[in-house]
């Protein structure tokens, strides 16, 4: 009984939210609406508000008070909020600044808990600090509830930047003219040209790179990657490591029982069963036999430069090479821990499991990102990789992973969202 009255209540207040009611509203019958949904709340607090699992309900009753606030509260709020915070988030929490957020028709009890955090030290910034330093949490209280009464910003009027083509497809476009000779998906098919697929991202665009400035002799590869962009070899490397790994389908001569006793000292940098766990050292399971005798004697000739691969190569005769290289070619090989990039659209529908979708936080605790600034969710979002500044630890696993153009292509998504207004209600526990 009470999970459906309070279902009922929500999309009540969702169906008058969608009609724009609070938008037609004056003023004053937009505060009269706040203001009832807020003494639902003060009337059955005990029962908190709808939050995710395992979210922290606001300390205290004041949070709580910011959602139930009266108009003459909410009014009280804005004479502290013209006086103490419009400088820089703008009229009617607006902001015209760059780096600061619009707070306008943000989560009452997200605003308050900020606050709050601001002044007791949890949160630090400078300014922030000065303007709540002498505010007593009654004020904090209205000054949050009057920001969340008002009219959230427009969304972006910017043009979005172009959409970036899929990385994995222009890998695969790019790694078109690979396959002749190393084969469809980079599956050697030709003694003496190595197995692409399954190298890790990161060493296979070194090699690209060593190839292209002459560190490895190769005139054939050199003239190949001459016009290659960074870019373009980092999608080439994406693709292959994300192709399934299969052996080389080459002849492998050579005693592999012989071989594997000749690289017993080969597992410390190129790992167990030739699965290298470093990035910039390359696997040697199911490589192309012909090629790793070739690369062995590059490194003993000097053709190659690494003094540790020297010196291992150097006390190898060309039939220990060869059993070393049959073992390696026997082995199967493994996927690099790489995976799939995912798009702005999936990123934003990870993002929208806390914040809402589109960015409307229906969680007094987690702010709305919709039709916020975009540099300051760019700094927000780099603040939290940092873990400095800004401490969460949801938030620090979530953006870790994010490169600046993800990150700058997110928040020109949440930016250009339409925000809208949220009526938040409590409804009773009926049994």
């Amino acid at each position: 009984m009470g999970e459906q009255f309070e279902g009922i209540i929500r999309i009540f207040l969702l169906g008058l939210l969608e009609m724009k009611l609070m938008e037609r509203s004056t003023p004053i019958i937009r505060l009269a609406l706040l203001w009832i949904a807020g003494s639902a709340v003060a009337a059955f607090s005990s029962y908190g508000i709808a939050q995710t699992p395992g979210a922290k309900p606001a300390s205290g009753d004041d949070g709580l008070r910011a959602v139930s606030a009266s108009p003459a509260e909410v009014a009280e709020g804005k004479k502290l909020a013209d006086t103490s915070c419009a400088r820089c988030h703008g009229d009617k929490g607006i902001s015209a600044t760059k780096e600061i957020p619009h707070i306008a028709g943000q989560r009452a009890v997200y605003l308050y808990n900020e606050l709050k955090a601001y002044k007791n030290g949890a949160r630090s910034n400078k300014k922030m600090e000065a303007a709540v330093k002498f505010l007593s949490d009654d004020a904090l209280v209205k000054v949050a509830a009057y920001y969340a009464s008002q009219d959230p910003a427009s969304p972006s009027s910017a043009k979005p930047a172009p959409a970036k083509p899929d990385p994995l497809q222009s890998g695969k476009a790019a790694a078109s003219g690979c396959a002749g000779c190393h084969g469809d998906g980079g599956i050697s098919k030709t003694g003496g040209v190595p197995n692409l697929v399954g190298a890790d991202p990161k060493f296979l665009v070194a090699a690209m790179k060593a190839y292209k400035d002459g560190q490895r002799k190769h005139e054939m590869m050199k003239t190949l990657l001459a016009d290659v962009t960074e870019t373009s070899m980092e999608n080439i490397a994406l693709y292959y490591a994300l192709q399934k790994p299969a052996k080389a389908q080459t002849p492998s001569p050579g005693d592999q029982a012989a071989g594997k006793t000749a690289a017993a000292d080969c597992g410390g940098c190129h790992g167990d069963k030739g699965v290298s766990g470093n990035p910039a050292t390359p696997s040697l399971a199911g490589q192309d036999a012909e090629y790793l005798v070739e690369a062995l004697k590059a490194y003993k000739n000097a053709m190659r430069s690494d003094d540790t691969m020297k010196n291992l190569a150097a006390a190898m005769d060309e039939k220990t090479m060869k059993n070393v290289a049959a073992y390696y070619a026997n082995l199967l090989p493994q996927s690099p821990k790489v995976k799939k990039p995912l798009t702005t659209a999936e990123q934003a529908q990870l993002c929208d499991r806390c914040h809402g979708l589109n960015g409307n936080s229906t969680d007094q605790l987690v702010p709305a990102l919709a039709a916020q600034r975009v540099d300051y969710m760019e700094m927000a979002l780099r603040a939290y990789q940092k873990g400095s500044e800004r401490k969460n630890n949801g938030m620090a696993a979530m953006s870790s992973g994010l490169s600046d153009a993800e990150i700058s292509n997110l928040s020109s998504h949440y930016a250009q969202r339409k925000a809208r207004a949220l009526v938040f209600m409590a409804a009773p526990n009926c049994k």
